[in-house]
This record gives C-alpha cells, sequence and structure tokens, in this order.
C-alpha cells in the first residue's frame, strides 16, 4: 500500500472520505424515470439548462472566482484518489504536459478518451503534475480543459448545475443529436484556443464494449475554424475506484493503467474533404471514423501495457 497510507494520513483518508460523501450527494446515477423519453421520442430535460450557456459563454469575475474555488479542490481531491491512493500506471503523459505548456497561443487542444467511471472525469487530470511550475495544469481554472456532461445527471437542480459549471462543465442532452448548445459552445471554446475533452462513446460505457463513436466529435473538429492538437487517452481501471454500481464510495489499492497516445494528425482527412466535397453528415462519419481507429489503436496498445502491469506484480 502506498506510503501516504502506511504514515497513518489522516487528512488524506478525511478528504477521501468527504469526496466519496459530496459524489453520492451531488452525482447519483438518474433513476429509470429520468431517462425515459419524453412524448414524441424526444429526450426528457428535467431541469431547465437554458441560463446556463451565457454565463459560461461569457463567464463573469464571480463565475472566474467560483471555478478557481472548485477547480483547485476537485483537482487535489483527483490527485489524493487516482494517485497516491491507488496503484497508477502511467504512459507517456508528458505528450499532454507539453503541448498545455507550449503550443502557440490561440491553438485549441481537443483531448478524447474512453468513458468507464463516472470518475473518469475529473479524475484523470488528477495524473498532471504538482511540480510548482505545473500545479496550474491540476487546478487552475484557465488551464483546464472544458468538457461536456450529462444534463440528466450533473444539471439536475440549481445547486448541481452551479458547481459543474464552475467545474467547467458544459450540459449536453443525450440523444439532442450533434446540433446542439453544448456541442456549439464546444465549437466556440476552441476557437478561443482553449482545451475541450470529449468521451466520443457518448456515455458510460459500463460493458466496455466497442461502441460505435457519437458523431458529435467529427462535426466539433469539422466545424471548428482552427484545427486543435488532438491527443487520444486510453485508460484501464477507473471503474473499479469507483464502481458503477451502488454502494458509490472510493476504493484504494487499486491497478490503474493510463496511456497518453500521440496527436493524431487529420490533415490529410481535412485535405480530401476540401478537394472532394461530401455533405456535411458524411464529412462528420469520415472524421469520426478516423478517430474511432486512432482509438482503437491505442485500446490494443494500453491493453497489453496494463496485463503486463498485473503480471509484473
Amino acid at each position: 500500500m502506498r506510503k501516504v497510507l502506511s504514515t497513518g494520513s489522516v487528512t488524506a483518508v478525511a478528504t477521501i472520505l468527504m469526496s466519496s460523501f459530496l459524489f453520492n450527494l451531488i452525482l447519483k446515477p438518474p433513476s429509470a424515470n429520468g431517462l425515459a423519453a419524453a412524448a414524441g421520442g424526444q429526450p426528457l430535460i428535467p431541469y431547465n439548462i437554458d441560463w446556463i450557456f451565457p454565463q459560461l459563454r461569457r463567464p463573469s469575475r464571480l463565475w472566474h472566482i467560483a471555478s478557481t474555488g472548485v477547480i483547485g479542490f476537485v483537482g487535489f481531491v483527483s490527485k489524493i484518489v487516482i494517485v497516491w491512493l491507488n496503484k497508477t500506471r502511467v504512459h507517456n503523459i508528458e505528450v499532454l504536459e507539453n503541448v498545455l505548456e507550449n503550443r502557440p497561443k490561440g491553438t485549441p487542444l481537443l483531448t478524447v478518451s474512453n468513458h468507464h467511471s463516472c470518475f473518469d472525469d475529473p479524475g484523470m487530470w488528477g495524473l498532471l503534475s504538482l511540480r510548482l511550475l505545473k500545479l496550474r495544469n491540476v487546478c487552475s481554472h484557465n488551464v483546464i480543459r472544458w468538457s461536456m456532461a450529462a444534463h440528466d445527471i450533473c444539471f439536475t437542480n440549481k445547486f448541481h448545475s452551479l458547481f459543474f459549471m464552475y467545474g467547467k462543465c458544459i450540459p449536453v442532452v443525450r440523444g439532442a443529436g450533434v446540433y446542439q448548445p453544448a456541442v456549439d459552445l464546444c465549437i466556440e471554446k476552441l476557437k478561443l484556443g482553449h482545451w475541450v475533452h470529449v468521451f466520443p462513446e457518448g456515455k458510460v460505457n459500463m460493458t466496455k464494449e466497442d461502441l460505435r463513436f457519437k458523431w458529435g466529435v467529427g462535426r466539433i473538429l469539422y466545424e471548428s475554424p482552427i484545427m486543435p492538437i488532438i491527443i487520444p487517452i486510453w485508460h484501464i481501471g477507473m471503474e473499479t475506484v469507483l464502481p458503477n454500481e451502488p454502494p458509490y464510495y472510493f476504493r484504494l489499492g487499486k491497478k490503474l493503467t493510463y496511456n497518453f497516445g500521440k496527436p493524431i494528425d487529420l490533415n490529410a482527412v481535412m485535405e480530401r474533404l476540401k478537394t472532394n466535397p461530401v455533405t456535411e453528415e458524411e464529412a462528420r462519419k469520415i472524421i469520426t471514423d478516423r478517430i474511432q481507429e486512432e482509438m482503437m489503436i491505442l485500446k490494443e496498445e494500453t491493453e497489453r501495457l496494463h496485463l503486463d502491469y498485473i503480471k509484473s506484480s
């Protein structure tokens, strides 16, 4: 077991217990009724989220102050849970850290990853270095990603909405298609040179099957006025840290593997789409398929790395 536990760190244990309490208080899976579709097959929106988008589009000074607190607290808890209280092996994270620190001003960043647990985001960002010069990568609201979050889980009332909004989460309505405010806002954030994270599977993949990626990521890339740097991420084991079935609390001492892939080059794909124009729907499919191909390669590599990790201990 890690040193932080062997030394009886009361602070770490208290933090993990508090974070588990907060998770159960704030982020409980929706009931079956909450997932039911409204009449006409349209997604049910249990709480009006329209007021959130103007605030995310033009954050106020109060928003920045509150976001600094939420991002800092969640980033620190993620570091404790993923790095200090579990056995995490990380490969090639310098790919992401180098881009965060050295990409040209105004160049956007898009990260994509698989989705196996409700704690995937923000948990994975706890991997970022806590060295003094890199601390802001974990805790700064100016650096950390924008990420889409399910409206029927994270934005079910005013309190939940404020918490996740300050955490730079954008409410996405699953089943509403690629033309919705959440996708529009992601494109706008990339235009401003920000970092956006996407789960192309579109949901927590509890069965770990090979799901066809949603075309939202294709639209984001196709319509982004500036081609972002695209970094794929694959991880294994997060559902053992925070299971998808009750009781919902963080487990300790689990083996996790994270693998950060090389940036995906879409220049040839984009050039082909320009020289041989296709419909927007076809373009989204072509781009999404390419992202999925690269992710499946990274998945196979990560599975080998994780198996080696398990065998070595």
